[in-house]
């Protein structure tokens, strides 16, 4: 996935101005433009073709048991639904989504996380990664889906499955995920290597290292 243009340096800095939450209400995050019924398509890596019979979701590293679900375990789950909005670093939002599939909160219920376990690094069957704190994947803040808008979640955009991480720049809600890694220490992932955001807030515009 591309990212976006930087902006030209300005008289008001953001670092002398400061960046503050937006009043109550307010939908569209700074920087961010409404495309509406569109949902572009972005992706550092090749779209595979996966086969759901195949494919599995695992939690290990710094947990006191680690465990691999298949497609069909999964689905046998709890499920659940993120109906908000969605943003990403290219400056897009779409407002009103709809996604289905697991809350990652079962998942990590499973695995127990151990009390130093701090972030987790996140990595897709392509092989792309990407990193985030463990206290944004918790308490509602994540799900692993397979659904968007009651339909199958199209390949091109993640399909058959994808971690959704809504808070964040959508570069977070890696693609064809396949294992959650819980770490002791922060771990940038491909992204994050190549000078974006280490967390990626939108109402904050962390697009890149240093916002």
């Amino acid at each position: 996935m591309a990212g976006p243009t930087r902006k030209g340096d300005s008289m008001a800095t953001r670092g002398f101005v400061g960046k503050r939450r937006p009043p109550e209400g307010i939908k569209l995050p700074p920087g961010q433009y409404d495309v509406g019924r569109d949902f572009p398509v972005l992706t550092a890596e090749a779209t595979p073709r996966l086969d759901p019979e195949r494919w599995t979701m695992t939690v290990d590293g710094l947990v006191a048991r680690e465990h691999t679900w298949t497609w069909e375990d999964l689905h046998l789950l709890p499920q659940s639904e993120y109906r908000g909005d969605i943003h990403c670093v290219t400056t897009w939002s779409k407002f009103d989504t709809r996604f289905g599939g697991v809350s990652v909160d079962l998942l990590l219920d499973t695995v127990e996380p151990l009390p130093a376990a701090t972030h987790v690094f996140v990595t897709s069957t392509t092989g792309y990664t990407t990193n985030l704190p463990l206290h944004e994947i918790r308490d509602g803040k994540a799900w692993i889906v397979w659904t968007h808008e009651d339909k199958p979640l199209p390949r091109e955009h993640g399909g058959p499955v994808r971690l959704l991480v809504p808070r964040l720049y959508f570069w977070k809600s890696a693609k064809w995920v396949t294992k959650l890694t819980l770490l002791d220490h922060d771990e940038p992932g491909f992204w994050e290597r190549n000078g974006y955001h280490d967390l990626g807030d939108p109402w904050l515009e962390q697009r890149y290292q240093g916002d």
